[in-house]
């Protein structure tokens, strides 16, 4: 859009034609866009991004041993206005070649100050105090030109064919040496140490297999033995045992045909001769009753139809008893004692209605003896 301007989350826009804030030559903008007036007011973009320097510089040490020394510096400009302002006025034209190489003769300058107050071997064993130092003398200056440094890392440091940084190693690399040999010769006596014992224990595991065997075949021949010796006395014992349990078989069906004779046959004759003694009975009853009929005078006829109906009466109990499914706890005893007591109250009935009818016939007769 014309006279709206946006920078990039990496950049700063630099508006010039007028008064910043502070006091500075232009406006610094980043983050958001901004009007810009036409014609009026010039914009320009300084990067924030990350940029990298790398340095090979010849040092001399403090024991006067050249050393080149390698390194990477990695650098952005800061974020405060202050700092974008000062890199602005210096690298705007031509940002990237002209920071790197001012950052890199800093560093060099600082780097050779330093080393120079070090020995060789304070430089190899502490390489990251040496990167702190220079990085804290170069902090001031690259303040002032409005960059700051992300870090600084020492990449190699050689003496060239000197040999002196080999001479150092020496020792240590005879120390690792001997103690690799020692290493691998006490590796090389615990192999054959583990060698001789699996040796000695796949003869143990072998030894102690062939004694299993030993033992499960001799357990083995024992329980074909004791089988061989077992079955004709196992034998023996199942006819027994078959031969039990046919006799306690015959002795139950013996039990079940006897109780079947005693209902199919034993009782029903019982309950037969009963029937038969019962019908004598009331016949006797019958002709007695008759005769002391004959011999009343009064209510014959009457007396008369009630013998000649009771024997009827007895012999449709009986003939009822012997269809009955009956079942009699005390044998033909209890059969007897159940018609006794059907006979008893046929009589009893008999009797009872012959006083009633007697009573009522006495009473035309008395009132006749009274006319």
């Amino acid at each position: 859009m014309l006279g709206y301007h946006v920078p990039d989350p990496d950049e700063a826009m630099l508006v010039s034609g007028g008064k910043g804030r502070d006091g500075a030559p232009f406006k610094v903008i980043t983050g958001h866009g901004a009007w810009v007036m036409p014609f009026f007011r010039k914009v320009r973009y300084l990067s924030l991004a990350m940029y990298e320097a790398e340095i090979q510089e010849r040092c001399v040490s403090k024991q006067a041993i050249q050393l080149d020394v390698r390194a990477v510096i990695a650098f952005k400009v800061a974020n405060d206005t202050g700092s974008i302002v000062n890199a602005a006025q210096r690298f705007l034209s031509e940002q990237e070649r002209e920071m790197s190489v001012l950052t890199g003769r800093i560093f060099s300058g600082h780097l050779r100050s330093i080393i120079g107050s070090m020995t060789v071997e304070e430089i190899i064993r502490e390489r990251q105090k040496l990167a702190d130092e220079v990085l804290v003398a170069s902090k001031v200056e690259m303040s002032n030109i409005g960059l700051w440094v992300d870090s600084l890392q020492i990449q190699s440091i050689d003496d060239g064919n000197l040999g002196y940084i080999a001479a150092l190693a020496a020792p240590h690399n005879a120390a690792v040496q001997r103690d690799a040999q020692i290493a691998q010769a006490a590796a090389a006596q615990a192999a054959a140490e583990a060698e001789q014992a699996s040796r000695r224990k796949q003869a143990e595991y072998q030894r102690q297999t062939s004694v299993l065997q030993a033992e499960y075949q001799r357990d083995i021949d024992r329980a074909k033995a004791e089988a061989a010796q077992a079955g004709p006395l196992a034998e023996a014992i199942a006819l027994q045992e078959v031969l039990t349990a046919q006799a306690e078989r015959a002795r139950k069906e013996a039990n079940l045909r006897e109780q079947q004779l005693q209902t199919e046959v034993v009782k029903p004759a019982q309950a037969e001769a009963e029937r038969v003694r019962v019908l004598a009975q009331a016949e006797a009853d019958r002709t007695r009753i008759q005769a002391e009929a004959a011999a009343s005078n009064n209510r014959i006829a009457l007396d008369q139809l009630l013998i000649e109906q009771l024997p009827e009466i007895v012999k449709q109990a009986a003939t009822g008893l012997s269809n009955a499914n009956l079942t009699v706890l005390n044998g033909p005893d209890g059969v007897g004692e159940l018609i006794n007591g059907m006979v008893g109250q046929g009589l009893t009935v008999f009797n009872s209605l012959q006083k009633a009818l007697s009573s009522s016939g006495e009473s035309p007769d008395n009132k006749h003896h009274d006319g």
